[in-house]
């Protein structure tokens, strides 16, 4: 999945989920400063933010052009290299821990880009993954996909994606011959003053969910917003999310 939008677009409708998450998600390795992190796939970067404020000395990958110029100007101190997680520019054992924040289910190739990371991580360094639970219903669309199925069952959502259903993400790590695997979930809650305002990011084109609301004509796109209006009131929205995380020891 290609992200070709902006950062700003990412950010509008992702970013209030990601961010709070990453505070959560930078506590598993145990981060000291001083501590050399990779982010993989850092996307406009909020965990590579999060990570710099732990003063860690951060590196990131990010294979979108858009995105990995933000993270440049946003974080100037940080090493970013335009590249996929399955093919990382550095040499084996760089690395304290690497991290990957709603990036697996993304990859071409999971345990390629999985495997990848615990070769740039050093022995005994913890490489970690985290992915929104979209296969339990409990990731940030879900409100979003149950409409859709509603009126468009044979639509593709996100519970088929790498890492979103229970205990896949450990296989994942599993098969990337990691050791010591510890998974856990994560959950952060973001609040939205009104429907119009939770509705609106899903019109910007970002990630799956933006790909299938501008792919529908306009009659659809307006009866997919009225049937989302149903499962949800008004407003406040109260939106609460959960990822599942796994870390092993390289």
């Amino acid at each position: 999945m290609s992200f070709d939008v902006s950062a700003d677009a990412y950010m509008r409708f992702m970013g209030q989920y990601s961010e709070p998450l990453a505070r959560q998600f930078a506590d598993l390795p145990g981060i000291r400063p001083g501590n050399r992190v990779l982010d993989v796939g850092c996307g406009p970067g909020a965990l590579t933010a999060e990570l710099v404020s732990r003063a860690a000395a951060v590196s990131a990958v990010e294979p979108s052009a858009s995105f990995a110029a933000a993270v440049r100007t946003r974080l100037p101190e940080v090493d970013v290299r335009q590249c996929a997680a399955e093919q990382l520019p550095f040499p084996d054992d760089t690395f304290d821990s690497a991290m990957a924040q709603l990036v697996v289910h993304f990859m071409a190739d999971p345990v390629l880009g999985l495997r990848e990371m615990a070769r740039v991580t050093r022995p005994g360094g913890m490489a970690c993954a985290c992915v929104w639970d979209h296969a339990g219903a409990r990731g940030p669309l879900a409100a979003f996909w149950s409409a859709v199925r509603e009126l468009d069952p044979e639509a593709d959502d996100e519970s088929g994606l790498a890492g979103v259903r229970e205990g896949h993400l450990a296989s994942l790590f599993t098969q990337a011959g990691f050791g010591g695997i510890q998974v856990t979930t994560l959950t952060v809650r973001v609040h939205h003053p009104s429907f119009e305002q939770w509705w609106e990011p899903f019109t910007l084109g970002v990630g799956p969910a933006g790909a299938y609301v501008a792919s529908l004509p306009p009659d659809r796109r307006s009866a997919l917003r009225d049937q989302c209006r149903r499962h949800l009131p008004a407003g406040p929205i109260e939106i609460s999310a959960t990822a599942w995380a796994a870390a092993g020891c390289a």
